[in-house]
């Protein structure tokens, strides 16, 4: 019974892992990750950050270091509501319904910017146009429409801000630092004391050269 179990775990993980993501226009970086059947359009992503399974995510600048859980939603096309109508056969450019009945001038996507050191939990949906600062966490389940400060642990429907990850004087000291751009040597060397945001600064999280690589 337990080897059927283990055989069926096996067969619907390779099923996900056969759903292959859908990328367009967008720039991974080589380290980056996006994982199966999520659905990534006009996204920079940068080193050593992923995307979940089953999420979605249009016209979005994602930094370095972030951890996206699955089915998020991430930015995507806005409507006029101040027009007669929402739809969009009343402006310009291509729809799903491939009709235009006029071609008004309407930006349907702002872009969302999300820092370096992001942890997004699962099933998060965010507004397009959102800034989320270095180092913030946002909750399983969230439903953010506002930005969010650097270090900021937020949660909810609407998102709140609950706390911040370090005191005033750490968080400035950490994006100072800006450690997401070091090498990868450097991040090798200095990762030892990854568990203590002090002795990492002291070990050369503190040089603030804005390397790029």
């Amino acid at each position: 019974m337990v080897k059927q179990m283990d055989l069926k775990f096996l067969i619907s993980k390779l099923i996900l892992k056969l759903q292959i993501p859908s990328i367009r226009n967008s720039r991974i970086d080589k380290t980056a990750r996006v994982c199966s059947a999520s659905n990534v359009v006009d996204v920079k992503m940068g080193r050593y950050s992923y995307i979940g399974n089953c999420c979605t995510a249009v016209n979005v600048e994602i930094g370095n270091f972030c951890s996206i859980g699955d089915h998020c939603i991430i930015g995507g096309a806005s409507h006029p509501i101040e027009w007669v109508s929402t739809s969009p056969v009343f402006h310009s450019g291509r729809n799903i319904l491939k009709k235009n009945f006029s071609a008004h001038s309407y930006k349907t996507s702002k872009r969302t910017v999300i820092g370096n050191d992001v942890w997004i939990g699962d099933c998060c949906l965010i507004r397009s146009g959102v800034i989320i600062g270095d180092g913030a966490v946002v909750g399983m389940g969230s439903v953010l429409t506002k930005d969010v400060e650097p270090y900021a642990i937020v949660a909810g429907n609407p998102a709140r801000e609950l706390r911040k990850r370090f005191d005033k004087d750490t968080i400035e000291a950490l994006i100072k630092s800006r450690w997401w751009n070091r090498s990868d040597d450097d991040l090798k060397r200095m990762s030892v004391d990854i568990e203590d945001p002090c002795s990492f600064l002291a070990a050369g999280g503190d040089n603030h050269e804005d390397r790029a690589y």
